[in-house]
């Protein structure tokens, strides 16, 4: 069983087993993998995204897989405020062949209970039908703390066990933020932490958090959705907007820094992703698309 671990000093050795330190992750000598798939939606298209950055070996050594959903309302996917169904389904199937045991997850938010959402959303019909337990992450008692070395707000976080010693899939939403601007698969990591009332990590600054928790929390792969997105005044109030994508990596940043693009932003004018990527984190600029080329599905969202 490989397991992430807590790190006491800073940056003396990479910060979890099979990943690279921040150096290496920075070297501008490695290119990051993303792949961008256009589709209907359906099964196929995140399983052509899958199979074009190699996922199976950003799980090998796991024996539990999360895939952390975004469930920040409960309003159903076609809104675009929320993960498809249908994309965990196919991410499901595509890890069945994986000697691990799967888990979608996701914690209450301050105005979302996630137990509601994992119903009304019909994500619960989709992981019961597929022998997939739903996870509420607020109740898991059993907790550890891990320290952030040279964090931007955050000393610390304390999460369930059970995120220490899974590869982590950030099954994403294609939308804006009007705190964040984007939230994407960095943003969607957020809802790692238990707390009900997440109030408090707002104010510590929103786009700090976010990369202090990335840095000790790493997703394994990114899975954006891009279905059906939003733009405006997300994460909840503005329209949806038709893309029939899937944006897939292993890199999170470079990841988040594609999906931006396709939004029409910089990476560079997101916070949490340039300091990210200032960290070592990712890359942003030197990123090898694969499938559709980025021209041919750009569209400008409209800000908040």
């Amino acid at each position: 069983m490989r397991a992430h671990k807590a790190i006491n000093s800073a940056w003396s050795e990479p910060m979890f087993k099979g990943w690279s330190s921040p150096i290496e992750l920075g070297d501008a000598s490695l290119k990051s993998d993303v792949a961008i798939v256009k589709g209907e939606r359906g099964l196929e298209p995140v399983f052509q995204a899958l199979d074009l950055i190699g996922y199976e070996s950003a799980l090998h050594g796991w024996d539990k897989i999360l895939i952390k959903v975004n469930f920040i309302t409960v309003d159903t996917w076609d809104t675009g405020a929320t993960t498809d169904p249908m994309v965990v389904e196919a991410l499901i199937k595509k890890l069945k062949n994986l000697p691990a045991q799967i888990f979608v997850v996701e914690s209450d938010a301050t105005m979302t209970n996630s137990d509601k959402a994992f119903e009304v959303t019909g994500m619960k019909e989709t992981c019961n039908n597929n022998g997939v337990q739903c996870l509420n992450l607020r109740h898991v008692k059993d907790r550890v703390k891990i320290e952030i070395p040279n964090g931007e707000t955050l000393q610390s976080i304390t999460v369930p066990r059970i995120v220490t010693e899974s590869a982590i899939i950030s099954a994403a939403k294609l939308k804006t933020h009007m705190s964040t601007k984007v939230t994407l698969g960095m943003k969607n990591m957020f809802g790692l932490l238990p707390d009900k009332f997440k109030a408090k990590y707002h104010a510590k600054g929103i786009s700090k958090v976010i990369v202090d928790i990335n840095t000790v929390l790493k997703p394994a792969l990114t899975v954006i959705d891009g279905f059906v997105g939003m733009e405006g005044r997300g994460p909840t109030g503005g329209p949806p907007v038709r893309m029939d994508l899937i944006v897939a990596g292993k890199d999170v940043v470079a990841t988040d820094a594609t999906a931006a693009r396709i939004m029409g932003f910089e990476p560079m004018e997101i916070s949490h992703i340039r300091k990210a990527y200032e960290k070592g984190l990712g890359n942003i600029e030197d990123i090898e698309i694969l499938g559709t080329g980025l021209d041919q599905v750009r569209r400008v969202f409209k800000r908040n």
